[in-house]
């Protein structure tokens, strides 16, 4: 291993200065006594005295503290040994304070981290028990109902199976929607990559939303209109689902007699950006960083009422980024908010 010094250490300068004049002093007090008296032997050997005390200062001192800061190291594993086997030793102090500190830090770092990860475990484990919780209550609920006597009334057995299959209907978008972002996650979940024309997505999506909208007299409009296909390249269905996963929540959280607007614009030569904006209730600022977390709702209450299973926006996200794109979402509260995303376009796409 190599070692290394530094030009200036005050440290060792004032110890071997300090050792030199004792010394020179020394020497020449004695020599002047006993022997014949030479100013170039007293230079030479202050020279000399100083030189040696310097590195051996240095050397010895640091080094000592070096190698027991690395035993300290080892034995609490505070650092990693292979760390200093790849690296040459240096009896630098400097470098080693700023060895611990930044170990130190990243450490911290990587304990808050773990803290945030579990409190994120914790809340997703209590908002999975609870969405799924809802729903089985509700199919035991009257399934109970029915098995005590119930059943023989053709009426209640009629509206109370609708509504125990709605709550199996639930269940079933809560597990899919989970099965789906787990694979997402672990890139399981194959993309089977076409081109197509966004525009006609689009207007497919808002055609079959056009009953919903139509519940809450929500107009469901492009921004201009659009006399060409715009090809990209995605995955059909899941960019279907990501435009379908967005305009429902403009609508399950659009206001009375509102609007959604999808705008298709280019964003570079290679990339165009589909947006995605309405004019309801919009998201307080302190909500939009956790807009994409599993089960997260900005309306506690209200939300779960709309059904759904509480995973759109995760999905979307992870959709997004399995296509290496980027989704953004701007949001003043009380005036609307826009959602958009980027898709690569064909002609760029093809030539790679």
């Amino acid at each position: 291993m190599s070692l290394s010094f530094r030009k200036t250490y005050k440290f060792a300068v004032k110890s071997a200065i300090y050792i030199t004049i004792f010394s020179s002093s020394l020497v020449g007090i004695l020599t002047y006594l006993f022997f014949e008296f030479s100013w170039l032997f007293i230079l030479i050997f202050t020279f000399l005295i100083a030189i040696f005390s310097f590195f051996m200062l240095q050397y010895r001192v640091e080094r000592f503290i070096y190698r027991r800061v690395k035993k300290i190291y080892d034995d609490i594993s505070f650092l990693d040994s292979t760390s200093f086997r790849n690296q040459p030793i240096t009896t630098d102090m400097a470098t080693l304070t700023k060895q611990v500190k930044k170990f130190a830090t990243d450490k911290k770092l990587e304990i808050e981290m773990l803290k945030d990860r579990e409190e994120y475990r914790r809340e997703f484990l209590g908002n999975v028990s609870h969405e799924l919780k809802t729903p089985l209550f509700t199919v035991q609920g009257y399934i109970s109902t029915l098995l005590d006597g119930a059943m023989e009334d053709k009426k209640i057995r009629k509206k109370y199976l609708e509504r125990a299959d709605k709550g199996v209907e639930r269940l079933v978008y809560i597990v899919e929607d989970l099965d789906m972002i787990s694979k997402l996650e672990m890139g399981d979940e194959s993309m089977e990559m076409v081109e197509f024309d966004i525009v006609e997505l689009t207007q497919n999506v808002m055609d079959l939303l056009e009953m919903k909208a139509n519940k809450k007299e929500i107009t469901l409009n492009f921004d201009s209109k659009y006399f060409r296909p715009i090809l990209v390249f995605g995955d059909y269905e899941k960019i279907q689902q990501v435009v379908m996963n967005l305009m429902v929540n403009s609508i399950k959280y659009g206001k009375f007699g509102g609007s959604t607007e999808v705008g298709i614009e280019d964003l570079t030569n290679n990339k165009v950006i589909v947006r995605i904006t309405d004019n309801g209730e919009g998201i307080e600022k302190q909500n939009i960083p956790r807009l994409f977390e599993r089960f997260y709702r900005v309306d506690k209450s209200g939300a779960r009422s709309e059904g759904g299973s509480g995973l759109g926006l995760s999905i979307v996200k992870h959709i997004i980024e399995a296509h290496d794109e980027k989704i953004y979402v701007e949001s003043t509260f009380g005036a609307g908010s826009e959602f958009s995303f980027t898709l690569e376009k064909v002609e760029t796409a093809l030539s790679k």
